[in-house]
């Protein structure tokens, strides 16, 4: 199995030209794709004010709040409150998107995907769950990795695969698992971990 350990510690924070926070990328494919270039994206964001998002056509986004009080998201003139941490919620990219604080910062987990090229499900775990990565189905797919990232967002995780010693993930430490017969991982976590499986989009799919 391949799993690359991505520690949050020195992790580059990349201000927003609003002023209004900052973003700090995970894990990106391809490997250092840029904005116009990436099949699949996902960052951690500090969000300090109330604000606009960038449009992205062709975008599907899934944000999380893991910390902090919660936001209000307004997506194409329909308000959504966000009150609770760990609860994943996709809207189109290209959508007018703004947000207001509901008390103070929070920091959001993104997950970015391009339309016809990747899609995911962002599940949160608490305790003890098995994790096998996502396989391509026979045939083929469109371009992308078959890969599950799991995030400790909540509090430190302990990830343990069947061929190496079990590692310790600081809180937004991830662990990348890929390969295509990566066998099954195991995570541990006195509070919440995010698993994310990223795979090839289906065509007949389409949002936004």
């Amino acid at each position: 199995m391949n799993v690359r350990i991505l520690r949050a510690e020195g992790r580059p924070a990349a201000p927003w030209s609003n002023g209004g926070g900052v973003t700090r990328e995970v894990a990106v494919h391809p490997p250092g794709a840029g904005w116009d270039t990436f099949a699949w994206r996902v960052s951690l964001a500090d969000v300090t004010r109330d604000g606009p998002y960038s449009p992205l056509p062709g975008v599907r986004r899934i944000l999380t709040v893991v910390d902090g009080a919660g936001l209000e998201l307004t997506v194409d003139g329909t308000t959504r409150l966000l009150p609770d941490r760990c609860r994943p919620f996709a809207f189109p990219g290209g959508a007018d998107t703004g947000s207001r604080l509901l008390d103070g910062p929070v920091v959001n987990l993104n997950v970015m995907l391009r339309e016809g090229r990747a899609d995911a499900v962002v599940e949160m775990v608490r305790g003890h769950r098995v994790v096998e990565p996502v396989r391509r189905p026979a045939g083929g797919g469109a371009d992308g990795p078959e890969a599950v990232l799991i995030v400790a967002v909540e509090g430190p995780a302990r990830l343990r695969t069947a061929d190496g010693p079990a590692v310790q993930l600081a809180r937004f430490d991830a662990a990348l698992l890929a390969g295509p017969d990566a066998g099954p991982a195991e995570v541990w976590t006195d509070g919440t971990a995010a698993v994310i499986a990223l795979s090839a989009a289906d065509p007949a799919r389409s949002e936004g």
